[in-house]
C-alpha cells in the first residue's frame, strides 16, 4: 500500500474532492476508484461545491447511471449532503479551513466531522485530513490508538 499524496488547498473544492474519494474508497478497491477518478471528476463538475451542493434529483438519476463512476446512490447522495454542509460549514465559520483550525486536537476534529458529514468513517477522517495537510498522528500511532495492526505503506 502506498501512502496517499499530500495535497495544498487552493479552494473549497479540493475539501469535497478529497472528502469524496475518502468516502467512495471505503469498502472499495482503491485501485478501481483511482481508474474512475477522471470519470468522477467530470461527473461532479470537478467537484464545484457550490455546483454539487445543488445538485437535484435529474442529477441524482444521472450520476445513477454514469459508467464513469462508481453507482453508489447512498455515496452520490452523501456527496452532494457532504457538499452542503462544506457551505454551510463556509458560512458559520468564516471558511472551510477555520472550522477545522476550531478543534483542540485530531480526536475532537474527527468526532466532529464524523458527526457532521455522511460516509465518513474513523479511516476516511483520518484519509481526509491527512490528505489535505491537517494535523493528524503518524499511520502507525493511529493504528495503535485503534488497536489495529498498520499495513505496510511505501512513503
Amino acid at each position: 500500500m502506498k501512502a496517499p499524496e499530500k495535497i495544498n488547498i487552493k479552494d473549497d473544492s479540493d475539501y469535497l474532492r478529497v472528502l469524496t474519494r475518502a468516502i467512495f474508497q471505503a469498502g472499495f478497491n482503491w485501485k478501481v476508484i483511482e481508474n474512475k477518478w477522471l470519470g468522477f471528476e467530470e461527473a461532479f463538475d470537478n467537484f464545484n461545491v457550490d455546483k454539487v451542493a445543488s445538485y437535484d434529483a435529474k442529477k441524482i438519476s444521472n450520476l445513477k447511471e454514469d459508467k464513469r463512476i462508481v453507482r453508489n446512490l447512498s455515496k452520490i447522495e452523501a456527496t452532494i449532503y457532504n457538499a452542503q454542509i462544506i457551505l454551510d460549514k463556509e458560512k458559520e465559520f468564516g471558511s472551510f479551513k477555520k472550522y477545522l483550525s476550531n478543534f483542540k486536537n485530531f480526536e475532537y476534529t474527527v468526532k466532529d466531522l464524523r458527526k457532521n458529514f455522511k460516509w465518513l468513517g474513523d479511516f476516511s477522517a483520518f484519509y481526509f485530513l491527512y490528505v489535505i495537510n491537517e494535523p493528524v498522528p503518524t499511520y502507525e500511532d493511529w493504528c495503535k490508538s485503534r488497536g489495529i495492526e498498520p499495513q505496510e505503506i511505501d512513503s
